[in-house]
């Protein structure tokens, strides 16, 4: 009874993120990469491992302030933007994600989500060691300093659809209604005088990330997606966050053949074709089609 709950469970969360959008797909990853990281967690306290899981992990997956430690882990100026050590730290990054997610998707692209979440990533990370090897005050610190967390990616979403609908009001908890331009002075406000805290470098991430935002709102302003060939080169190498899958033939089976079972699944996975093609041409128009897409759309207006 149990194994069959987690399985429905299972293939239950598996077609929503990859039948899910891009921003279901980025809330799946982080909280999945939260839920390994504390699974390990476990076992080191069981195997009894006398340090955390961040003294394991930390520099692996976080980025850190050291040029040189990034020439030996480039990667992790990826990883740190899916890394949460905290499960407050997650929660309100995934909550302020999916809010501004859901308002980025009503006027922007899912490419151009993914976009501004890894390039306002990246963004952050680099004004964060920028600022660790420009600034004194943070000399001491520069060599055991690392950031994690997917502050500075939400905060570029966050920013870009804040100067894109400066007049657009949401309820604020005990406040009320306030334009997303204000929320954005006041966010951005708030980092910048937190710098001089003991999380400064996570503020001056943020910020870059912010800056990314206000980048790509002045590029649409001017007709320009600043993001595209960033997603283009991501698609081209691996795929990543892409549904430019290939599309899977349908089974050969006549109609009147079917179950009515077999009816619906054969309906739901036509349609299910239709939807990805008609996807890809929005993005990438009629001509990113290959030959057996362009058939297969054929044939169903026939």
């Amino acid at each position: 009874m149990h194994g069959n709950l987690w399985r429905i469970i299972g293939q239950g969360i598996k077609a929503s993120f990859l039948k899910g959008s891009t921003l279901t797909r980025l809330v799946y990853l982080n909280i999945g990469v939260f839920l390994c990281i504390q699974v390990l967690h476990v076992l080191l306290v069981l195997s009894g491992f006398k340090g955390g899981v961040e003294d394991l992990l930390l520099e692996y997956a976080g980025v850190s302030a050291d040029p040189a430690e990034l020439l030996y882990r480039p990667w992790t100026l990826f990883t740190y933007m899916f890394t949460h050590f905290g499960f407050l730290h997650l929660l309100f990054n995934m909550l302020w994600l999916y809010w501004f997610g859901t308002l980025f998707l009503n006027h922007f692209s899912q490419r151009e989500l993914t976009g501004v979440y890894l390039l306002g990533g990246l963004c952050g990370a680099l004004l964060y060691v920028t600022a660790y090897n420009v600034f004194p005050t943070f000399e001491a610190y520069r060599y055991q300093s690392w950031a994690v967390g997917a502050s500075a990616s939400v905060m570029a979403i966050v920013f870009a659809v804040c100067l894109y609908l400066p007049q657009y009001r949401i309820d604020v908890f005990l406040i009320g209604q306030v334009r997303l331009i204000y929320l954005a002075l006041f966010t951005v406000l708030i980092d910048f005088l937190s710098i001089p805290s003991s999380n400064a470098g996570g503020h001056i991430a943020h910020l870059g990330g912010a800056l990314f935002g206000c980048f790509f709102v002045i590029g649409v302003r001017r007709n320009r997606n600043i993001t595209k060939g960033f997603v283009d080169l991501i698609e081209k190498t691996g795929r990543f966050f892409s549904r430019n899958r290939r599309v899977k033939p349908i089974p050969k089976k006549n109609v009147s053949e079917m179950s009515d079972r077999e009816y619906n699944t054969y309906k739901k996975q036509k349609s299910d074709q239709i939807n990805r093609i008609l996807d890809k041409i929005s993005r990438s128009g009629y001509d990113s089609l290959t030959r057996e897409e362009k058939e297969i759309l054929f044939k169903s207006d026939q």
